[in-house]
């Protein structure tokens, strides 16, 4: 049998599955769809509100960094309780100061989400639940989108289902959908732009009606518009969907690459007056932490974690000492690269070149400045959304193709290995849904073990100070301080902290320092004579306590 008939007999085998009624796996994978579902939205207000997260409610309520800092972070003494203020909308602050908190703080961020998000809570109020599953409410709407991009790819609804299952029960996609950032809605918004480009076209091929040829290359220009006003990264995913239209037109200038261009620059140009208010505070605000070199080691690591993280849940902080993940990871590697192998062995180039540049693109446009520069841009998953997705439709297609393999023993086999990953997949969803916090907290993973050396003390105060990521971490520590706990909290932006020495007042049974410069303990230590021990510390959070309390 040469390649192309090759080919030729899995599509038709792919063809068939799609006609057969598959009663079995079809109940199995609607049983893992809606344990997703349930997975996104059971207990959204268990794990810890973190950092990015209460940096998300303070642009919805409308208030800019200054204003906090003039208000609250002056070295006054204040209750935990005067911080909600600033993380609730409220009728001083409008729409337009939402959109403008971000203009000046934080542009990096468009405004689409967060406008969407003070909507719904204004609707439906105000708590961590409703914030949160929005979110949940995005990444339930992936699944439809998922499905017909399968279609359009594979011509089989046996890979959309199985692509759903992966994605349903993925432990990063769960995550994530369970946090009040724009990750779920970004995941969205691709998949309807990925899914738009290979239909339209198709109906350039067909030969559709010109209204059908437009509206889906309207769909694909919406999408990534509204993908650009949600994460600017959307450009990239769509620069990969540019490589992959003149690559498939042979590198002609078709009525395809001329709509493509088209479409992309009336999404850019639609995004044009928000980049160019994010390049004129990019020195300011943008996320300079990517550029911090990190060892090479280190680097493969943090890779090998993100292929683990698609399929099973990682439970430290970045997961590094876990002896799970030197079992597992040579598995679901394996898989991995095998699928993309597989994947370009047997699809056509329109197939396997468009899951390709999904994945690909961005990956590395983030990983090579990593290797050849130094730094950390590509060690967040959450900029790797398109690399998820393609790893998870190649593995879709290989478990979809194999398990009804003609060959006995390789379906069998492939079924064991999906069998597998679903395992890995639900028990992983099931332990996140009953834990308080995860890898993706990131900055405030160990927050609940401060809180709770905090709130032992009979009568204690909080010193921090709002200097990076003190500031965001502040409010997210706010939620699970007990009312009886009292901050005491000076400007850091502007000059250091150490320039700042508040005056404690007497009367507290324990002082607490979180995050303090060695300039501002000594400071401390010499201006009332006392002296401080370390209580807690991890990669981000240091809790000092003053020795003796002060009379």
């Amino acid at each position: 049998m040469n390649k192309a008939q090759f080919r030729s007999d899995w599509l038709n085998r792919l063809k068939i599955a799609r006609q057969l009624p598959l009663a079995n796996l079809k109940f199995f994978f609607v049983v893992l769809l809606v344990l997703g579902i349930f997975f996104r939205f059971v207990n959204l207000d268990r794990k810890i509100y973190w950092h990015d997260e209460a940096y998300t409610s303070l642009r919805v309520a409308g208030y800019t960094s200054r204003e906090v800092g003039e208000q609250v972070f002056n070295g006054q003494v204040i209750n935990v309780k005067d911080l909600e203020k600033y993380q609730r909308i409220n009728p001083e602050k409008s729409l337009r100061d939402t959109i403008k908190s971000l203009e000046i703080d934080d542009a990096q961020h468009p405004p689409f989400y967060y406008i969407l998000v003070r909507l719904w809570v204004r609707w439906f109020g105000n708590s961590i639940t409703v914030t949160r599953s929005l979110s949940a409410l995005f990444s339930v709407l992936v699944f439809p989108c998922v499905y017909f991009l399968c279609l359009e790819l594979f011509e089989s609804s046996l890979v959309g289902w199985v692509a759903i299952a992966l994605i349903s029960i993925s432990p990063f996609h769960v995550l994530y959908a369970q946090e009040a950032r724009e990750y779920s809605l970004w995941t969205l918004l691709i998949l309807l732009a990925s899914w738009a480009l290979p239909k339209a076209l198709r109906f350039h091929a067909e030969g559709r009606k010109a209204i059908h040829i437009t509206g889906m290359w309207g769909t694909y220009a919406s999408a990534i518009a509204l993908g650009l006003y949600t994460f600017p990264f959307t450009g990239l995913v769509g620069v990969g969907h540019g490589i992959y239209v003149i690559v498939t037109e042979r590198f002609r200038l078709t009525k395809s690459v001329i709509a493509y261009l088209f479409a992309s620059l009336t999404a850019f140009l639609s995004f044009v007056p928000w980049l160019l208010v994010t390049l004129s505070t990019w020195t300011q605000t943008g996320a300079t932490w990517t550029a911090f070199p990190i060892p090479f080691v280190t680097l493969l690591k943090v890779w090998g974690l993100h292929i683990e993280r698609a399929f099973i849940l990682t439970i430290g902080d970045f997961g590094f000492d876990e002896p799970l993940i030197y079992i597992t990871l040579p598995f679901f590697l394996g898989l991995t690269i095998y699928s993309i192998y597989f994947l370009c062995r047997h699809t056509p180039v329109r197939v396997w070149l468009f899951v390709l540049t999904l994945m690909a693109t961005l990956s590395l446009f983030l990983l090579l400045p990593d290797l050849i520069l130094g730094g950390q841009r590509s060690t967040a998953g959450r900029y790797l959304v398109p690399f998820y997705l393609g790893v998870q439709l190649s593995i879709a297609y290989l478990l979809a193709t194999q398990i009804i393999s003609a060959n006995f023993f390789k379906q069998k086999f492939w079924q064991i290995v999906m069998v597998i990953v679903i395992t890995a997949g639900v028990i992983s969803c099931a332990m996140s849904s009953q834990a308080v916090t995860s890898w993706n907290k990131v900055i405030s993973y160990n927050n609940l073990e401060v809180a709770r050396i905090v709130n032992q003390a009979q009568a204690p105060l909080l010193i921090s100070s709002s200097f990076g990521v003190n500031f965001g971490n502040t409010f997210a520590l706010s939620y699970i301080l007990d009312p009886k706990v009292k901050l005491q909290i000076v400007t850091g932006n502007t000059q250091p902290d150490y320039l700042n020495i508040p005056k404690i007042p007497s009367g507290f049974s324990d002082v607490f320092i979180l995050n303090p410069s060695d300039q501002f303990r000594e400071k401390i230590e010499k201006e009332y004579d006392t002296k401080m021990n370390l209580l807690f510390n991890d990669s981000f959070l240091f809790l000092w306590k003053l020795t003796t309390p002060l009379r």
